[in-house]
């Protein structure tokens, strides 16, 4: 069992219990899934760069990226419809807690002047979305291997009701927010 879950159980579960009045152990909002999305639109000509961003993510992941396709066609961006414009992962059960683990308590500490994520990236219904400027923050990726420096937007989907219910649950997990 992934370290992450264990804690949800043990740790996460009686202290939202306790903080939120729950009657029922089912109502404690837990970590739906986890996306990983990366922008390609400037590798719209080069194939090569498209396929190294894939593999990239998939080493980030774990689990192989989907590539995404323009849905209609912009002239200003030089974009036509099918064209390939990003790719993403979606994580979920096991995969999605050790990829929370990795990112909370390895790759967010190796960013430069680090003082912890936004409080302020919630939508509303208890999701948390914030982005990474680089991949290099991620011990898997070889530095000498990069082609070029790339930032992905990570999202934490979560059943949790309200973003206060959802900001304890993440910072519980060991989320660093930072203080301001």
């Amino acid at each position: 069992m992934p370290r992450l879950k264990d804690k949800y159980l043990t740790e996460v579960i009686p202290a939202m219990m306790e903080k939120f009045q729950y009657k029922n152990i089912m109502e404690v909002p837990k970590l739906e899934k986890v996306v990983l999305n990366m922008g390609l639109g400037d590798c719209k000509d080069n194939s090569k760069a498209l396929e190294a961003a894939v593999i990239d993510l998939g080493i980030i992941a774990g689990q192989k990226p989907v590539i995404t396709k323009a849905k209609k066609s912009v002239a200003n961006f030089k974009v036509r419809e099918g064209m390939n414009i990003g790719a993403k992962v979606t994580l979920r059960s096991d995969r999605m807690y050790e990829f929370a683990d990795k990112l909370f308590n390895v790759a967010l500490p190796r960013v430069r002047d680090f003082r912890g994520l936004s409080n302020k990236s919630f939508d509303g219904r208890g999701n948390y979305a914030f982005g990474i400027k680089e991949q290099l923050i991620f011990p898997e990726i070889d530095y000498d291997k990069v082609e070029q420096v790339r930032g992905m937007d990570i999202m934490f989907v979560t059943t949790a009701n309200t973003d206060e219910e959802a900001h304890e649950l993440l910072r519980l997990l060991g989320n660093p927010f930072s203080r301001a």
